[in-house]
């Protein structure tokens, strides 16, 4: 048996699985989040832990396994933090997660020294406060003396596994999602490091997503109720781990969305993708020797989830606030929304943009705003799937997944808007923990290569676009986006200096 966990933002996705993948049993253990004016996002490492010791405690329990049958475990995880350790690999503050924009003005630090276009095409990837090594520097140039008690550097999925093992390390995926990371000599870039003016010592050793880290420690064996003999794989970030749990492990199994709280549009493919414009980046991927160009923005069922606590009653239910939604109409009669409630990554990389309703009237119900949230999702996905295709991409369907890929009418809107098939399928709230569980499978030698994670979920249900939507979608997306044109000034001079 295989345990895998997902460090996801809302909480830990933990699965239970055979030794070839196969889901038995799953839980999730929430734990908060912190957000704050300012950009201001962070957690307490210390709750993915215990998550981590709950989950893994109640899936033996719950499903009646003998917890020695439990050969092996693998951690994902949210990618692009900043977890800053002690000399006893203790964390000196809370963790800054991949929604914190604070660091604007390091950011523009190493803009000042390197150009932008070698940094993309050094790193894969546009310097951005939501990277780490941004944040890394964030905390040394605002909390020096914080600081200065720092003598490691990891991310969520790393600092578990060492609590499971006592070994500090990375694989490529998260390495690559750090802004640190040389993506074509596949180490870190002294390059980077140098500029940020960061000790290069802080950085952890680097693996492959298959190679075992180690066996359980004493206490790890005992908080969690497994063997210490448990061997823990090193596992991946979350973005390229999901991709494996959808089964898209080649360029040609096609493209994937991912519907979580952060909603991204990803592929596999052999080299990077690079988009002139900047507005994609590409991950290292779990699968050895190959890449998951991908775009990301940072709340897209992160929104569905903020109007639903918005305006959905006392007695009434996320699901019944999207029923609504089915027949009321958004962009049609003019109503748009802007999902930038936490910046935005993909396709602008403006942390200063912000969420808006824009054309609202007094006729327009909850009906109406719930509809602009599902839309204006889609059509900032379709901007990064243009980005693709306009680099040579080709997308012509897309596999949802993720707790938004459970609701019929967004992915009926995103087919419409997209123009091209989406596809549901059966793994979808535990697509991550599924793609770690394979990971730890091909690292164990349990099955023989990614490949088999195609044959652990189905296609159960296919969204057709609807070819007049199709058409009127496509002028309602350039609205969309002239929304955010003429908008961006405006979220430029309200920024807090």
């Amino acid at each position: 048996m295989i345990i895998a966990h997902d460090l996801g933002t809302t909480g830990n996705k933990a699965s239970l699985h055979h030794d070839d993948g196969r889901l038995v049993t799953a839980v999730t253990v929430c734990y908060p989040a912190r957000f704050a004016d300012g950009g201001v996002a962070e957690q307490d490492p210390a709750d993915w832990w215990n998550a981590v010791v709950s989950a893994t405690r109640s899936l033996v329990h719950d499903s009646g396994v003998d917890p020695h049958t439990v050969t092996g475990l693998s951690v994902s995880g949210q990618m692009m933090g900043a977890v800053l350790l002690d000399a006893s690999y203790e964390p000196v503050r809370p963790a800054i997660i991949w929604a914190d924009t604070r660091s604007t003005a390091q950011t523009a630090r190493l803009e000042s020294l390197i150009d932008d276009d070698r940094a993309y095409a050094l790193l894969g990837h546009r310097l951005n406060p939501t990277y780490s090594i941004e944040k890394i520097m964030w905390v040394r140039d605002n909390e020096p003396d914080i600081f200065s008690r720092v003598r490691h550097f990891c991310v969520a999925k790393d600092f578990v596994a060492h609590r499971l093992t006592g070994r500090l390390a990375t694989d490529r995926s998260d390495a690559s999602a750090t802004n640190a990371w040389d993506q074509g000599a596949s180490r870190w870039s002294t390059e980077i490091i140098g500029f940020a003016g960061l000790d290069p010592r802080i950085f952890p050793e680097v693996l492959d997503s298959t190679a075992v880290l180690g066996t359980l420690t004493a206490d790890a064996a005992r908080l969690t109720g497994l063997d210490r003999q448990t061997r823990v794989v090193m596992g991946g970030g979350d973005g390229p781990i999901a991709a494996v749990g959808a089964g898209i492990v080649t360029p040609e199994d096609g493209a994937y969305v991912c519907l979580g709280t952060s909603s991204w549009i990803s592929f596999a493919s052999d080299t990077p993708v690079s988009d002139p414009r900047r507005r994609t980046m590409t991950f290292d991927n779990v699968v050895p020797g190959s890449y998951v160009p991908t775009a990301t923005m940072q709340s897209g069922g992160g929104a569905l989830q903020w109007v639903s606590e918005l305006l959905t009653p006392a007695d009434g239910t996320l699901s019944s606030l999207v029923a609504e939604a089915e027949t009321a109409r958004g962009a049609e009669t003019g109503l748009y929304f802007l999902p930038y409630l936490l910046g935005e990554r993909s396709p602008h990389w403006d942390p200063d943009a912000a969420g808006a309703f824009i054309g609202i009237g007094r006729h327009h119900d909850r009906a109406h705003l719930t509809r602009a949230v599902l839309e204006g999702v889609a059509f900032n996905l379709l901007t990064c799937i243009q980005a693709f295709r306009e680099a040579g991409s080709a997308i012509e369907r897309i596999d949802a997944i993720g707790g938004g890929a459970a609701s019929d009418v967004w992915l009926q809107i995103m087919a419409d808007v997209w123009g091209v098939p989406v596809r549901r399928r059966s793994i979808v709230e535990e697509a991550n923990s599924l793609g770690a569980a394979v990971t730890a499978a091909v690292g164990l030698g349990l099955v023989d290569g990614f490949g088999a994670a195609r044959e652990l979920s189905e296609v159960t249900a296919e969204f057709v676009p609807d070819g007049s939507r199709h058409r009127d979608y496509a002028v309602r997306h350039r609205i969309f986006l002239d929304g955010y044109t003429a908008l961006a000034p405006w979220f430029r001079d309200r920024a807090p200096s």
